[in-house]
């Protein structure tokens, strides 16, 4: 089967000038966020899994490439880009040196597939976006339960698989999305049943849980626990797994829609997945609705200044984290006052502000990770630069109401989470050009 490369570049910086309002109809890509779980998912489960709607995002193709060096094939058929088949090679002997792993913030998701071919896993500390520390202490009591040892020095972390359980019970003392995803994948590497208190049931969790129910596995969540448990038979046959859209990229669109007073329709997602952020533009005045696979951004009529609460948790329901920013980028543009707290990623703060204020935002720090502003606000273009995935997008809404030019720059970042934002945010209208 021919190979498709896997790798896309692009200019590292954007001219982005405002304009008219956004309108029109855009699709988004796979989710990054659901894509890398799922990719683990069809490693450790020791069968030819193929994967459709697979991004072309940057942090995805790194993970397929080091679940290749890990002795996996990657197939890319050239007659479908967006999809992958995953499958199982022999066993390794020796653990795989996979320094690039500290190039993503998700590296944990190949301990799994990792003890499935070598028997141990050897990892850099987690990477990618610089917005606090990826604490890895429940992860290691994870593998713990599972009767795993785990050591530690300056460089990574060390996993020796143990002897194997055939049920794992273990009480989460938060809802950890990571943790939550960790102790599955675990699960499924080790063919056991795992029963999980207090797990996270973020739309990537159960998204993993549907996708092992195709490949036979026994899978049901509630919000107080995960039952988990291998199919009676042991099949070999192949099994196809989808990545949903990308809940974050829709929210990201849908804010700068709005900001720009546009309307439009975002195709290719979960509606579910986008009811919170749904709730909170519907509460601020601008109309949205969801339909099964699609969100359309209404024109508002006068706002009434509602203060926004954009408050990240990792409670059923809640406000993905990954939400907040570009809601914060929308906020300048609103009569109210809106407040805006990130407790899960504790640097993002400290990325973002100090950007938004190059272009003349002003935004109260309460704490490092609560802040506050009073909209609407008048911004001016200035050179800003993306310092991760999601300070990125919320600039390029930003830049589209600042009058003059905004020069993005560090788009490589952006290229991390979306394989090109800046042209769907095109197709709507936005005029964004590469830097000269």
């Amino acid at each position: 089967m021919s190979i498709v490369p896997t790798r896309r570049c692009g200019p590292d910086a954007l001219a982005v000038r405002p304009g008219s309002p956004l309108t029109g109809t855009v699709c988004v890509d796979g989710s990054k966020n659901a894509a890398l779980p799922l990719l683990a998912a069809a490693a450790a489960l020791g069968r030819p899994v193929q994967l459709s709607n697979v991004p072309a995002s940057a942090d995805v193709q790194l993970m397929l490439d080091l679940l290749q060096h890990s002795g996996y094939r990657v197939d890319r058929p050239v007659t479908s880009p967006s999809a992958a088949i995953l499958r199982p090679g022999p066993r390794v002997d020796g653990i795989p040196e996979l320094a690039d792993a500290a190039r993503i913030r998700a590296s944990y998701y190949l301990v799994a597939p990792l003890l499935a071919v070598c028997g141990e896993a050897r990892l850099p500390w987690p990477g990618g976006c610089q917005v606090g520390d990826r604490g890895m202490e429940l992860h290691f009591k994870v593998y713990e339960t599972f009767g795993d040892t785990v050591l530690c020095d300056d460089t990574g972390y060390h996993v020796l698989a143990g002897p194997g359980r055939d049920w794992v019970r273990l009480p989460l003392p938060f809802r950890s999305r990571g943790a939550t995803i960790a102790a599955i994948l675990r699960a499924v590497a080790a063919g056991s049943r795992l029963e999980l208190g207090n797990p996270n049931l973020a739309p990537e969790t159960t998204g993993v849980l549907a996708a092992l129910r195709t490949a036979g596995w026994n899978a049901h969540a509630s919000q107080e626990s995960i039952s988990l448990s291998p199919p009676p038979e042991v099949t070999a046959g192949s099994v196809a797994f989808s990545v949903p859209g990308d809940k974050i990229e829709a929210g990201t669109l849908a804010c700068a829609i709005a900001a720009t007073g546009g309307e439009g329709r975002i195709e290719g997602i979960h509606g579910p997945d986008l009811a919170p952020f749904a709730e909170l533009l519907n509460r601020l005045g601008i109309p949205v609705t969801i339909a099964p696979d699609a969100l359309t951004v209404h024109r508002p009529g006068d706002l009434p200044g509602r203060p926004l609460r954009a408050i990240a948790t990792l409670e059923p329901d809640g406000l993905d984290a990954d939400f907040e920013p570009p809601l914060m980028a929308l906020a300048l543009t609103l009569p109210g006052l809106h407040t805006f707290s990130d407790d899960i990623n504790p640097g993002r703060h400290g990325n973002l502000l100090p950007q938004l204020g190059l272009l003349g935002a002003e935004i109260e720090e309460l704490t490092p990770t609560l802040c506050r502003l009073t909209g609407s606000q008048r911004l001016t273009g200035a050179a800003v630069r993306a310092m991760d995935i999601r300070t990125g997008s919320a600039l390029l809404i930003a830049a589209l109401n600042a009058r003059g030019v905004t020069t993005v720059s560090g788009l490589h970042q952006l290229r991390r989470g979306h394989a090109d934002l800046p042209a769907k945010l095109r197709r709507l209208g936005a005029d964004i050009t590469e830097a000269p």
